[in-house]
């Protein structure tokens, strides 16, 4: 079948995939505020989803993110606890799949505890596993916010300025992709390939993309099944994430001897042009207009955001912009670097 066709898949149409073939997955850490919340959109829907097994893989929690599960259990019987020493993401994720998947499980559905999900969303992601035969499904991601910060966060991120113009941000065609935000994996591929890299902190759902294609696998894209994502709330918290993703990218590149996609290089040379024209201002004035007008469309793209959403809360947009550009860009130059092949 053509990935034209493919797209074309109405997933409500699909065969129902039995409720044993499924495992779903959310790796946590400290997710106290979001939580109770991700684990109730995903058991929302239809009584079958309160048979397939759903594990909170916690990396440690120092907060209340256990104990609401845990409280949770009474009310969700196939919900479960392990603990992950390891901590992060991608051992969460493989150590679920060794300890609790069973002979009967074929599909594998990773949630974010950060994310708000349709109804039915883990039936939905394995029925198209199913449909498609792909070994992979990933979805787009809606941003919403709470806050000032989280809401100019939102609007700003799923726009080219944001994040480049990736698929899975905003997306709104289906179809075969070279990687997106993961949803949900064939189980048989997923040990093929021998699951997520662990060394990898941030980035390892692009290196499991690049593993599988790799393999001759397929990545799905399914623009019909869409989450809500709660971003960064501040700038410390948001520099930090896009730092970590601009290190993973580098050891990405590093590991599989990638090229750097245009909307990925970009960032790059902000950083680099805008530093060069500070430093060769006081010898050279006319450098200072490199710097100068990458400031200027930050504050271009502030004043459109708040004109579009009406709220003075857009004007955050361009600092917002700025942070996720020059944090990724610092991440991806310190370990491209100073870092060691994987």
């Amino acid at each position: 079948m053509s990935a034209h066709a493919m797209a074309q898949i109405d997933n409500n149409d699909a065969p129902e995939p039995a409720p044993g073939a499924i495992l779903a997955v959310i790796p946590a850490l400290n997710e106290e505020r979001h939580i109770e919340t991700c684990i109730r959109s995903l058991m929302a829907g239809s009584p079958e989803l309160r048979q397939v097994p759903l594990v909170v893989a916690d990396g440690g929690s120092t907060d209340g993110t256990v104990a609401i599960v845990e409280r949770m259990k009474s009310e969700f019987p196939n919900l479960q606890v392990i603990h992950n020493p390891k901590r992060l993401q991608a051992a969460a994720m493989n150590l679920a799949v060794e300890s609790l998947s069973t002979p009967q499980t074929r599909y594998i559905v990773r949630c974010d505890a950060h994310s708000i999900y349709p109804a039915g969303f883990i039936l939905s992601v394995a029925r198209t596993l199913q449909a498609t035969g792909a070994s992979s499904v990933v979805i787009p991601m809606d941003a919403v916010g709470d806050t000032c910060f989280e809401r100019a966060n939102a609007w700003i991120v799923d726009t080219p300025l944001g994040s480049g113009g990736s698929a899975h941000r905003g997306g709104t065609v289906s179809g075969y992709v070279d990687h997106g935000h993961h949803a949900g994996f064939d189980i048989a591929m997923y040990r093929q390939v021998g699951g997520y890299d662990e060394t990898f902190s941030h980035n390892e759902d692009a290196e499991y993309d690049e593993r599988v294609a790799q393999s001759g696998g397929k990545i799905f894209l399914d623009a019909g099944i869409r989450i809500r994502y709660i971003p960064r709330g501040s700038v410390q918290r948001l520099a930090k994430q896009y730092f970590n993703y601009g290190k993973g990218r580098a050891r990405n590149v590093r590991k599989h001897g990638q090229r750097l996609k245009i909307r990925q290089a970009l960032p790059v040379f902000a950083l680099l042009a805008s530093s060069g024209g500070f430093v060769l201002s006081p010898v050279f004035l006319p450098a200072i207009l490199l710097p100068a007008g990458y400031i200027g469309v930050l504050a271009a793209a502030s004043l459109a955001i708040a004109v579009w959403k009406r709220s003075m809360c857009g004007l955050l947009a361009g600092l917002i912009s700025g942070t996720m550009h020059m944090s990724w860009a610092a991440g991806f130059l310190k370990e491209a670097v100073t870092g060691s092949k994987p």
